[in-house]
C-alpha cells in the first residue's frame, strides 16, 4: 500500500524541483554512495514550524537520499514574538529527527531596519527599510541568502502553497502595479535561481493533511491570524468573501491568472529589451519618435529600464512614475522635468528624453 494520497502529492511535487536541480548540475537521480555524499549537491529547505514548510521538510527528507542530493533545512528567528528563540530551536530539533543535515536556527532583528544576529556560523547582515510585514520579510530572506552561502546549496525550497499565490495576486491587484504585479510568486527565482517553491500547484490543505497523516507537529504562527496584516485579512475575510460571492474555484482561478501572467509579463520584458537598443540614438539618449512607436506596455518597459539604469532603486519607482514619464511622449505640451526617486530626472529636450541622477 502506497503513502496517503496527500504524502504522495508532496512528494512528488519534490522529487520534480530535485530533479530540475540534478539535471542543473550534470547528475541524474540515484543514490549516494558513502564517497559520494560529500560532493553532493545540497538542498536546504527553509521551515518556520507552519504546516506548509513541515511537510516540505517531511517531503525533502524522504526524496532527497533517493535522488542522489544531500539535505539540510533552516528556521528563522524573526525575534517578533515571546519565546520565539524556543520556537525555533524545537524546529531546528524537528528537522534533524527527520534526517535533515546540516540544521541551523538564525536569529534576525526586525525593525526599521533589518538585520540577521547571529548564528553558530555567521555574524553580518544588511539592512532594508520598510513597513513590518516588508521588513520581516527581508530579514528573513537575508538570512536565507546567507544560510545558502554559507553551505554552498544549490537551492532553498520554500513552502509557498496555491493560496499563498492566490493572495498574493490579490494583493497586487490591489496595488494597480501591472501585469508583473499579478503574476505573483515565480517557481524559481532569487539569484542563479536559488529560491524554489514546489507546492505552487497544491493547496493548503494538502499540505496540512499530509502532516497529519505522519504524525508531524505543526505550529501555527498567531501573525497568520491577527488582523494588523494586510495578509491576514486577506486570508480570513477577503479570499472567504470571493468564494461565497463566485463560487469554488477562486483561488484556482487566481493562481492560473498568475501563472498567464508571468508569462505574459516575460515576453513583454523580452521585446523591450530587445527594442531598448532601437531607441537610442549614437549618444545613448532616448528618441521621442522612436519611443511614440512602440506599444505602450513596450514602452514603459523602456522607460522603467531606463530609469533603473539611471540610478532609480527599483523598489520605489512605481507605476505613476512611469506614467508621468510617458507623458512626455505621448502627451508633450511643454511641460517641465519629472522626478522621480533616486533623485533621478527625467526631461524632454530637442525630440530627445534624458533621464539621468541630478
Amino acid at each position: 500500500m502506497g503513502p496517503h494520497p496527500a504524502v504522495a502529492a508532496i512528494r512528488l511535487a519534490v522529487r520534480r524541483v530535485l530533479n530540475d536541480i540534478l539535471a542543473e548540475h550534470g547528475r541524474t537521480p540515484g543514490r549516494l554512495t558513502p564517497d559520494e555524499r560529500s560532493s553532493s549537491p545540497l538542498v536546504l529547505v527553509a521551515c518556520s514550524g507552519g504546516a506548509d514548510s513541515m511537510a516540505l521538510a517531511s517531503a525533502l527528507a524522504f526524496e532527497a537520499p533517493r535522488a542522489g542530493l544531500r539535505a539540510g533545512g533552516v528556521t528563522v528567528d524573526h525575534g517578533l514574538q515571546a519565546g520565539s528563540d524556543l520556537r525555533a530551536a524545537e524546529v531546528a530539533s524537528r528537522l534533524r529527527e527527520l534526517g535533515l543535515d546540516p540544521v541551523e536556527s538564525v536569529a534576525v532583528t526586525v525593525g526599521r531596519e533589518t538585520r540577521v544576529a547571529h548564528s553558530a556560523a555567521y555574524r553580518g547582515g544588511g539592512s532594508r527599510a520598510g513597513g513590518p510585514e516588508a521588513a520581516a520579510r527581508d530579514a528573513r530572506y537575508a538570512a536565507l541568502d546567507a544560510a545558502a552561502e554559507r553551505h554552498r546549496a544549490a537551492a532553498v525550497l520554500l513552502g509557498h502553497t496555491r493560496d499563498d499565490q492566490a493572495e498574493t495576486v490579490l494583493l497586487g491587484l490591489a496595488r494597480g502595479s501591472g501585469i508583473r504585479s499579478l503574476s505573483g510568486m515565480a517557481a524559481v527565482s532569487g539569484a542563479d535561481g536559488r529560491y524554489r517553491r514546489p507546492f505552487l500547484q497544491l493547496d493548503r490543505q494538502t499540505a496540512r493533511k499530509a502532516c497529519m497523516v505522519q504524525s508531524l507537529p505543526v505550529w501555527d504562527d498567531p501573525h497568520n491570524a491577527d488582523p494588523a496584516y494586510t495578509r491576514s485579512r486577506l486570508r480570513h475575510e477577503g479570499l472567504p468573501a470571493l468564494e461565497k460571492a463566485l463560487g469554488k474555484g477562486v483561488v484556482e482561478a487566481l493562481a492560473r491568472t498568475a501563472q498567464l501572467s508571468r508569462d505574459d509579463a516575460d515576453a513583454l520584458d523580452a521585446w523591450a529589451g530587445k527594442a531598448a537598443a532601437g531607441v537610442r540614438d549614437a549618444d545613448g539618449r532616448l528618441e521621442c519618435a522612436a519611443l511614440h512607436d512602440l506599444p505602450p506596455a513596450v514602452r514603459r518597459r523602456v522607460l522603467r529600464r531606463a530609469a533603473i539604469e539611471a540610478g532609480a532603486p527599483a523598489g520605489s519607482l512605481f507605476a505613476r512614475h512611469i506614467e508621468e514619464v510617458d507623458r512626455l511622449i505621448t502627451g508633450w505640451r511643454g511641460q517641465g522635468a519629472i522626478n522621480l526617486p533616486g533623485r533621478v530626472v527625467a526631461r524632454r529636450q530637442g525630440g530627445r528624453l534624458v533621464i539621468r541622477q541630478g
